[in-house]
């Protein structure tokens, strides 16, 4: 679904601010998976995610979306940005319009839609994201910030992108906020089968929901692989300034002090409890 050969950018190229961002990304994401994007602050993983929405233009490189080049000068991108659905952080600083309803419709709307298929895919939108049809007749800006990030969401899925990309997802939220949010995106990548990709600094989260992880480390990917992979290498992610799951951590300590573990990869609470019921059976 997604590929980048060789992508590099280069921000403000020839200037004193010269910085080298991304670095001979390549990546191979296929239609369907769950992806989360990992990184400290600075590695690139914005400016990553805003080059698959075509947002930005590389400095060098091929990105194909969908066996489409995107990067070659004839490219209608506005048929791109209707397949790669972009989620910004804190969206909800995005909504503009009277009622959730309308704030929905805006991207079908624009789309040329008629009026029966864009009320038809603002219901399909609010049913994927557990907005209330009553809320549609409703302000944005009166709901919660949970119901704010949801109907941002789902004026994105409106436009019904192949591919969904959210950015910090819950930043902001408090915990039963954050939990709504990942448990809805994860059953509607169940239900649709749509790609996604998140961007978190969770590594609870990311173990949580995710099939797969691409790490981040100064603009070039340090690591891919399965959540079980990648959290294999807890050493190398601390050494790279990422936290590991707090239950991961716990393991490892447990580990140190005598207790075997089995080489077994425990980064989620369920993990856990399977493992410690096999040792006191």
């Amino acid at each position: 679904m997604i590929k980048t050969e060789n992508l590099n950018y280069i921000y403000q190229k020839g200037t004193p601010y010269e910085s080298h961002v991304l670095k001979d990304i390549n990546l191979h994401i296929e239609k369907g998976d769950f992806v989360a994007l990992i990184g400290h602050t600075g590695s690139g993983k914005s400016t990553l995610i805003q080059h698959l929405n075509a947002l930005i233009k590389p400095t060098s490189g091929k990105i194909i979306i969908d066996g489409t080049d995107i990067t070659l000068p004839k490219t209608d991108l506005r048929l791109i940005r209707r397949k790669v659905g972009l989620v910004f952080q804190y969206p909800e600083h995005q909504l503009f319009d009277e009622t959730v309803y309308k704030d929905i419709a805006f991207g079908p709307k624009n789309m040329g839609l008629s009026e029966e298929e864009i009320k038809e895919r603002v219901y399909e939108a609010i049913e994927l994201v557990g907005i209330k049809e009553s809320s549609l007749s409703v302000s944005p800006f009166e709901l919660s910030g949970g119901q704010k990030r949801r109907v941002a969401i789902a004026g994105v899925l409106a436009t019904k992108p192949q591919v969904l990309i959210l950015d910090e997802p819950t930043a902001g939220l408090d915990p039963k906020g954050r939990d709504s949010i990942l448990n809805r995106v994860k059953a509607m990548h169940e239900k649709t089968h749509m790609t996604v990709i998140f961007v978190s600094h969770s590594m609870e989260d990311v173990a949580r929901i995710a099939k797969h992880v691409v790490v981040m480390n100064h603009g070039e990917v340090e690591m891919t692989g399965t959540v079980d992979e990648i959290f294999s290498h807890s050493k190398r992610l601390r050494e790279i300034g990422l936290n590991i799951p707090q239950i991961t951590q716990l393991a490892i300590r447990l580990a140190e002090n005598g207790i075997d573990t089995g080489g077994t990869n425990i980064y989620t609470v369920d993990h856990a409890v399977s493992f410690l019921k096999g040792l006191l059976q």
